[in-house]
């Protein structure tokens, strides 16, 4: 089982590690304020008092032995960079550091961050997608380029099958899945619907009024099925 250590427990940093114990991982919490240590002890593995400036205080924890290692310092800068360079020094293998701005990230990268994360900027341009698009319901971005998708499926490309629609070839994008809402008879003689999702889907898959599809593809290929 993967290990992870979460430096900073301020809102995000605290998110992050609830959110990995709530998937079982071996998670444990660092900061040097007693109280928020105290708040995360029944949630993590292990909740630690001690400064991640200190090199020593960390190669005496045994940090090296975790395979990801979040920092997140909030408001200093200072610390995120000393506390990833001394990480990487000490042979950490991925270190994922909360950055403030593009110049911070970048002053990250130099010292050895292996991803870094602007949470602020991540959910400003997520808001912007899905208000620029009301037919989309969730962006996840894959990479700089690349993402993954869940649109309704525009009037144009209903009730056809997916060999018919070509999608991959006319605009280089895949469907992964289809999420659609299927009638069915409840006890009582009312009816009812519920959630299908086709996993997946072949060319012999047929859109219907009201699916969800869920693509994967350049970002600019979305764009074009979105204006359809």
């Amino acid at each position: 089982m993967k290990q992870f250590a979460v430096i900073g427990l301020g809102r995000f940093g605290s998110s992050i590690a609830r959110a990995l114990s709530e998937k079982n991982f071996e998670v444990l919490a660092i900061d040097k304020d007693e109280s928020l240590v105290k708040d995360m002890e029944d949630v993590v593995s292990q909740a630690v008092v001690l400064d991640a400036t200190d090199e020593k205080s960390l190669r005496e924890l045994g940090i090296k032995e975790f395979d990801t290692v979040i920092v997140s310092m909030g408001e200093s800068v200072e610390a995120s960079i000393m506390i990833t360079l001394t990480l990487k020094e000490l042979g950490v293998k991925q270190v994922i550091v909360k950055a403030k701005s593009a110049l911070h990230s970048k002053i990250l990268r130099k010292v050895g961050a292996d991803r870094i994360t602007i949470p602020e900027r991540e959910m400003a341009e997520k808001l912007a997608q899905s208000l620029a698009s009301p037919k989309i319901f969730d962006f996840i971005e894959v990479s700089d380029t690349h993402g993954i998708v869940e649109m309704v499926v525009p009037k144009k490309l209903v009730n056809k099958t997916l060999a018919d629609l070509k999608l991959r070839d006319k605009y280089k994008v895949s469907v992964i899945a289809i999420r659609r809402k299927v009638p069915f008879s409840k006890p009582d003689g009312s009816t009812d619907f519920r959630e299908e999702v086709i996993i997946g889907p072949g060319g012999t898959d047929e859109t219907i009024p009201g699916d969800v599809l869920i693509l994967v593809g350049r970002n600019e290929d979305i764009d074009k099925i979105r204006k359809l």
